[in-house]
């Protein structure tokens, strides 16, 4: 692995890559990415099926953005796990192959279609007695107990948490292994920030079938306050990974005062120029890192989020973190009546 930055070889900037180990202060790439025993190795946080994406996820420590919203700063950006190769993780995905309850064909190999199966409140399994809200597809033995609840075993492995999309060395060699050992998909949860053309050619070949792009705001000078970084790459990348044929999910935070809806908005003008079809998520902010001091934002404001953005011509539009926006049943029949379930 060569110490320069990958990205200035490739005549991009570097990211907000400083992240701490022992107290001192060192670039992602240089403490969470490492050559060991000739291997590629990556430290990683911890590997669980997650809710409710249901799927499993790889939490990895280091990360290209400095956010300040970011709600896994305490190992995205400090150096925190257990170092493991791609053949290591290629093995976790062989034990988790065989606990898989459904799957999904590669067009549904996002979180977004996560919903479409099952809503996770476990009622089948608990009671017995399925609410209103369930799809009524899935049986309860399809269902499954994980750290984060209940829910099905879905045919997909996810990186998630910290992003060196910048070095893709790595998740080549994973997902390379992991389509040999397994017929699993693999998904990349991703700021976007190094994915270049070269990047995503060399993750395309490996076999890396889907990407959720966090596409932070629209405004440049916004992105590059929340996350270090301009967003100048990012935008053009839900072009790039569509042409080479990625599975995509777009997501964008509803951060009052920051991201509202005018830019939620143009990030869905942005998209439906692309096809109406691509999944788009609204997520609700929560105050973490360094904006606990701002507010998470309403149901009203997030209702008013999602009417805008399905103007624009997308068809996959929902809204996320409902929980932390919806505090009652004013706002649940709210988002009833003017959302429509299945939306949130």
């Amino acid at each position: 692995m060569q110490t320069k930055c990958s990205l200035v070889q490739q005549g991009y900037t570097t990211g907000s890559c400083i992240t701490r180990v022992d107290g001192k202060k060192a670039l992602a790439c240089e403490v969470t990415l490492k050559e060991r025993n000739g291997r590629i190795s990556r430290l990683i946080e911890s590997v669980h099926l997650s809710r409710p994406e249901n799927y499993l996820s790889i939490y990895q420590s280091g990360c290209n953005f400095s956010c300040r919203k970011c709600h896994s700063w305490y190992f995205s950006k400090v150096a925190s796990g257990t170092w493991y190769s791609p053949s290591e993780i290629a093995m976790l995905c062989v034990d988790y192959e065989k606990r898989v309850t459904l799957r999904e064909p590669r067009e549904k190999a996002t979180a977004w279609h996560a919903h479409d199966s099952c809503r996770c409140c476990g009622g089948c399994v608990i009671s017995g007695k399925r609410p209103s809200s369930c799809p009524g597809i899935l049986s309860s033995r399809d269902i499954a107990l994980s750290p984060q609840g209940f829910g099905p075993v879905r045919n997909i492995v996810g990186f998630t948490g910290g992003d060196l999309c910048c070095k893709p060395d790595f998740y080549a060699e994973c997902a390379r292994l992991i389509k040999e050992k397994t017929e699993l998909w693999v998904l990349i949860e991703t700021n976007g920030y190094g994915l270049t053309p070269e990047n995503l050619d060399l993750l395309r070949g490996a076999g890396v079938d889907s990407f959720w792009l966090d596409i932070k705001a629209f405004d440049d000078e916004t992105h590059t306050w929340l996350t270090g970084c301009s967003n100048r790459g990012i935008l053009a990348l839900p072009e790039e990974m569509l042409k080479r044929g990625f599975v995509l999910e777009v997501l964008s935070l509803y951060i009052p005062k920051v991201v509202q809806t005018p830019q939620l908005v143009e990030i869905g003008k942005f998209l439906s120029r692309l096809g109406s079809n691509t999944p788009f998520t609204i997520l609700a902010f929560f105050p973490e890192n360094q904006m606990k001091d701002y507010r998470h934002p309403t149901a009203q404001e997030m209702v008013e989020a999602f009417l805008e953005v399905k103007a624009t011509g997308l068809e996959r539009v929902r809204l996320g973190n409902t929980g932390v926006f919806a505090k009652g049943d004013e706002d649940y029949h709210l988002l009833e009546e003017k959302v429509g379930f299945g939306n949130y």
